[in-house]
């Protein structure tokens, strides 16, 4: 086991809530069709020739991430900070599928993901294409070649988005930031933008629905999400951590994790997670 391959302890059955006031099935199904058809339009642009995805202005790909979280009936509101142009490592809580387009939103990155994905059909080679960081997590001799791709990727002056703690978490419950991929952003002198994602409901209380934890299946998430109603996604961009402000990556990840969590417990209880 890695620093890479942390597991959470949240699971379906003692953390994620049931939609309590649940959508039509018509409309849920609605909602999952829109989705299906702004994937396969963002897979078609994926598969397009290198230069013309080259050529596609941000604005356009921050719009269809944010579509792909409301065509799923979630609300999004973006507070705070405006990410800054250059090499810029993202980094946010983990908790559901829908972090992914909301962290993109934010700003347009490469994403690291495990290495298993390259091999998933019909999604492995869009992931590569799209510029995809694979992270071999249960191989500790491949974490310095990881640190140094993901350094050379900040260096040329991309956006790295990463979710440092390693595994998706319920929303009420956390874990801590594994420190490997800060190395990177020291190696290559960038600065790290802390995002802090917060579902809710209707009421303005945290809600687990969107978790996507332990053996939760992807239908069932994407069933879950569809199926409610009164969500919101609540994404903050927190002030970046200017290059040179930490010494070491253990102090680096200690503020990030500060700035994305501040004062939550760091280890889930009943009160947190249960129902």
């Amino acid at each position: 086991m890695s620093g890479w391959l942390p597991v959470a302890p949240c699971t379906p059955g003692a953390c994620v809530e049931r939609p309590r006031a649940a959508a039509a099935v018509p409309r849920a199904v609605l909602r999952l069709t829109a989705l299906a058809v702004l994937l396969l339009a963002g897979t078609a642009v994926v598969l397009a020739p290198p230069g013309l995805r080259r050529r596609l202005p941000a604005a356009p790909v921050r719009g269809w991430c944010l579509w792909v979280v409301r065509a799923a009936g979630v609300r999004v509101r973006v507070t705070g900070a405006t990410a800054p142009e250059g090499g810029l490592l993202l980094v946010a809580n983990h908790v559901s599928w829908l972090d992914i387009p909301l962290l993109a939103a934010v700003r347009p990155a490469r994403m690291l993901a495990k290495s298993e994905v390259r091999s998933w059909p019909g999604a492995g080679g869009p992931a590569a294409r799209a510029g995809v960081l694979f992270i071999e997590r249960d191989r500790l001799r491949a974490l310095p070649d990881t640190v140094d791709t993901i350094a050379r990727a900040l260096g040329a002056g991309a956006a790295v988005a990463a979710f440092p703690e390693g595994s998706t978490w319920c929303g009420r419950a956390r874990g801590p930031f594994s420190r490997a991929v800060f190395q990177a952003a020291l190696d290559a002198g960038v600065p790290v933008q802390p995002v802090r994602i917060r579902y809710r409901s209707g009421a303005r209380v945290v809600s687990t629905t969107p978790a996507f934890v332990g053996v939760d299946t992807l239908l069932a998430s994407l069933w879950r999400v569809v199926s409610a109603r009164g969500l919101t996604a609540e994404v903050e961009v927190c002030p970046a951590v200017s290059p040179g402000r930490h010494r070491d990556r253990r102090s680096l990840a200690r503020a990030a994790e500060d700035a994305v969590h501040g004062h939550q417990e760091k280890a889930p209880s009943k009160s947190m997670c249960a129902l």
